[in-house]
């Protein structure tokens, strides 16, 4: 059975050892998509609590969770940097 490609055989291969899959969930999480589907839901969420139809807690949430996710690399490597310098 050597050779078949078996996925069991496969796992020490480097497209399995998740590297692929983290760059395709960063693509996906931080690509034009995901940037054109935040617009639209801050969009949402302000029309939203300027109405009236939603507490202005929640949307807050919602567009602090935005600057999060696409904040994340500089909030990553800021506290990469603060813990080499202490």
């Amino acid at each position: 059975m050597a050779g078949n490609g078996n996925v069991g055989e496969r796992i020490g291969d480097d497209d399995l050892d998740g590297h692929a899959a983290l760059a395709w969930m960063q693509g996906t999480l931080l690509g034009t998509v995901a940037t054109a589907v935040a617009v639209m839901a801050v969009a949402a969420v302000g029309f939203m609590m300027l109405t009236g139809r939603m507490n202005w807690r929640f949307g807050a949430t919602v567009i602090i969770g935005c600057f999060v996710l696409f904040g994340s690399a500089a909030i990553v490597s800021g506290i990469q940097s603060a813990a080499a310098a202490g």
